[in-house]
């Protein structure tokens, strides 16, 4: 039975690349019953056994084991995701970063942050932001957020995350981002209107992703991209384009106290702290919060992660 890797997940079908392939020809399948019988749904990014049909279509028959599964958005076997946030338009938002890293984190994927839309950094001074949504105050001051690009790049770098900053309209940056991509499955996420599609545009000469203008009215842009699909890079790697998303669960993160391995800053600290268990709230001999207090952890970083701390709660009181 031939093997392959689903590239495209849309309406029920599963279009599958059949291994050894060199172009992107997919074979056009439906899953057999037993997958929902058990419970189960094929993804974009597995790897399967399938076969063909008499009318020229093929079935999935087998999943083989996948080394990582995302919930939103649905993908198996990512290598590396690239968070993409533009400098402005829409602004910077470093709590949404801060949740996607989470989100990753948890996930047990490698990540690179990608900062678009360098081009709009000459002209206009950058306004980074700390909000959850639409309507919703921000819980920092302007005084502990990073004030430029460069001091972004600077947190996010000491923590341990390779930052490029990009512009698809300048050219900056794009082969340093490919050359991170080679030989992976990659999953490109951020919220609409940041430029994912733009960017995959300038990486893949002729690919003619749709793109919109950021509605300066509401801060963000339409969502462009509706399914998942994987699209091949000239130097051998797979990107996933995913539907935009401005908000996101911590279904992945079970327990209050599994959220702090999630800030990879705070693991030189917290296993000092005085009690099994910290919280990192105000507990006293808590290392992660003296770290704080003495600026070797950022004040974004901390008050970012309370706040998801008191997600996670609220979210265990309502189920």
């Amino acid at each position: 039975m031939p093997s392959g890797l689903i590239i495209k997940a849309l309406s029920g079908f599963y279009y599958v690349l059949p291994d050894g392939e060199e172009s992107m020809s997919s074979i056009q399948c439906r899953a057999r019953g037993i997958f929902k019988n058990r419970g189960e749904s094929p993804l974009v990014g597995d790897r399967v056994k399938y076969e063909l049909t008499d009318n020229g279509d093929g079935s999935v028959n087998e999943l083989y084991p996948r080394s990582t599964e995302l919930v939103r958005p649905p993908i198996a076997n990512v290598d590396l995701a690239v968070l993409v946030f533009a400098v402005q338009e829409p602004a910077l938002n470093l709590q949404l970063l801060d949740k996607f890293l989470v989100h990753t984190e948890s996930s047990g994927l490698n990540t690179i942050i990608c900062l678009t839309k360098q081009d709009l950094n000459e002209q206009a001074p950058v306004k980074v932001i700390s909000v959850e949504d639409e309507g919703t105050a921000s819980i920092l001051d302007e005084t502990e957020l990073p004030q430029t690009v460069d001091e972004v790049v600077r947190l996010y770098e000491t923590i341990g995350y390779q930052v490029v900053v990009t512009s698809a309209k300048l050219g900056i940056g794009i082969e340093t981002v490919m050359d991170r991509l080679k030989g992976c499955i990659s999953v490109f996420a951020g919220q609409s209107g940041v430029g994912k599609s733009s960017l995959l545009n300038a990486m893949v000469p002729g690919l003619h992703l749709e793109t919109n203008q950021i509605s300066m009215k509401l801060g963000r842009g339409k969502h462009t991209t509706r399914h998942v699909e994987l699209i091949r890079i000239p130097n051998g790697g797979l990107v996933a384009d995913t539907p935009g998303f401005s908000s996101l669960d911590f279904m992945q993160v079970k327990e209050a106290e599994d959220l702090s391995s999630s800030f990879r800053e705070f693991e030189n600290y917290s296993g000092q702290c005085k009690f099994r268990g910290c919280l990192h709230l105000h507990e006293p001999g808590c290392k992660v919060i003296e770290a704080k207090e003495q600026g070797l952890v950022a004040a974004s970083r901390y008050k970012h992660y309370l706040h998801f701390l008191g997600e996670i709660k609220e979210r265990k009181r309502r189920y």
